[in-house]
């Protein structure tokens, strides 16, 4: 479920809004590869990406379009169309920073002209996929539970969206030889530079029949789907593999029984004396969940949603956990020889705050917040019950920290 509260309801926190810049910037001319990671600047803001050896990862949570959010980036777009760029602003310092960047895109995207529409079936304008590349993304996980809520055509539309915009996808797909293929990015630079490959799977699809004749339509969660596609990927030559897991117990902060079996499960999977999967990274839950290094490896359960209206829980209730999310940011150090396991050196969780009634993301760095006059206590309070919900499964003693 993915119910929703329409634009102006109360909030406990209101009009606190970042002032970043976002970034913009082509695709990338290197065949082979989807993203972009050529350019100079890119990396120079978050992390230690400073460095010249290795490259940042940043992954961030659902991008959630309800009614509220669709009617917010119409009046941000004053009469021309829609434009979704403004709510995402917030993000795009620590977006922009990373030298590659992972969001999930929950929904599909609806016919040009609409009509658009939010819970309980998603069509969400296009104009989404010129934000998120405005923003910094470079690849999205189009793997959900409402990838089937327009059939095929709703895919095809989402993802011709995604590449015209420059944004790469995992998860879903308009043919065979397009699901067989894995999501290929490039992150660092020379010859440091990395092959990540981007999978993405969902739990299902809302009891929606894939349609017909194109089971390969979406990826759906199977441990030993998974690895196989991991260890293909390894084959065309990925240094690094990213899963992108939609899974997880609406509602709940602590990861359940299903998502911890299958982490160990697939954390535990090697080739050799190398892990098949070196990073799997959560969303669905709605709200924010915990990060945990099993098997030498980081999980993120559960990012919770990066944009999404004011929500009302399972019971009924509006629940500001649902506007309440973390971005991971992984920085990756190469090996000492070729072959060998690119290592997560530094671990990062930044907390950010979705703002339904203004539609904006919210920067939720403490010393930040310590400046915003009397709401800034309002500010830690969502920014110090993330982090909570972050380390409670220890993450803090196997090197975990807050960035910004």
């Amino acid at each position: 479920m993915t119910k929703r509260i329409r634009l102006g309801a109360a909030v406990a926190v209101a009009g606190l809004l970042a002032t970043a810049t976002a970034c913009g910037g082509g695709p990338s001319s290197t065949p082979g590869f989807a993203g972009r990671h050529l350019g100079g600047e890119r990396g120079a803001g978050g992390g230690g990406a400073q460095e010249s050896r290795g490259f940042t990862l940043l992954a961030s949570g659902d991008i959630l379009p309800h009614d509220s959010v669709i009617d917010r980036a119409a009046a941000d777009a004053d009469g021309q169309g829609f434009d979704f760029r403004p709510m995402l602003k917030g993000a795009a310092p620590a977006v922009s920073g990373a030298d590659l960047a992972i969001c999930h895109m929950e929904t599909v995207y609806g016919r040009a002209g609409g009509p658009y529409t939010g819970y309980p079936s998603f069509k969400s304008p296009p104009q989404v996929a010129d934000a998120l590349r405005a923003t910094g993304f470079d690849s999205c996980s189009t793997a959900s539970n409402h990838t089937v809520d327009d059939g095929a055509e709703g895919i095809g539309r989402t993802l011709d969206a995604l590449d015209s915009a420059g944004v790469a996808h995992a998860g879903s797909a308009r043919s065979a030889a397009e699901a067989s293929r894995p999501t290929l990015l490039r992150a660092g630079k020379g010859k440091d530079a990395a092959k990540v490959a981007h999978l993405a799977y969902t739990y299902g699809t809302n009891d929606i029949p894939l349609p017909d004749g194109q089971p390969w339509a979406v990826r759906l969660i199977d441990k030993d789907r998974i690895v196989a596609d991991a260890r293909g990927a390894r084959k065309a030559g990925a240094d690094v593999v990213v899963v992108s897991m939609h899974w997880g117990t609406e509602w709940q902060d602590a990861p359940d029984e299903t998502q911890l079996r299958l982490g160990r499960e697939l954390t535990a999977s090697s080739t050799g004396d190398r892990p098949d999967i070196d990073l799997i990274i959560g969303t669905h839950a709605h709200v924010p969940q915990a990060y945990e290094k099993v098997n030498g490896t980081w999980i993120v359960y559960g990012m919770g949603d990066q944009v999404a209206g004011a929500m009302v829980n399972e019971e009924g209730a509006q629940d500001p956990r649902g506007n309440e999310s973390s971005m991971g940011r992984f920085t990756f150090e190469p090996p000492a020889k070729p072959g060998q396991r690119w290592d997560v050196k530094k671990a990062e969780f930044i907390p950010r705050w979705f703002d339904p009634e203004a539609g904006r993301v919210v920067n939720l760095d403490p010393e930040a917040s310590g400046r915003a006059g009397e709401n800034g206590d309002g500010l830690r309070e969502i920014h110090d019950r993330i982090q909570s919900v972050v380390l409670s499964r220890g993450a803090a003693k196997d090197g975990l920290v807050a960035g910004k």
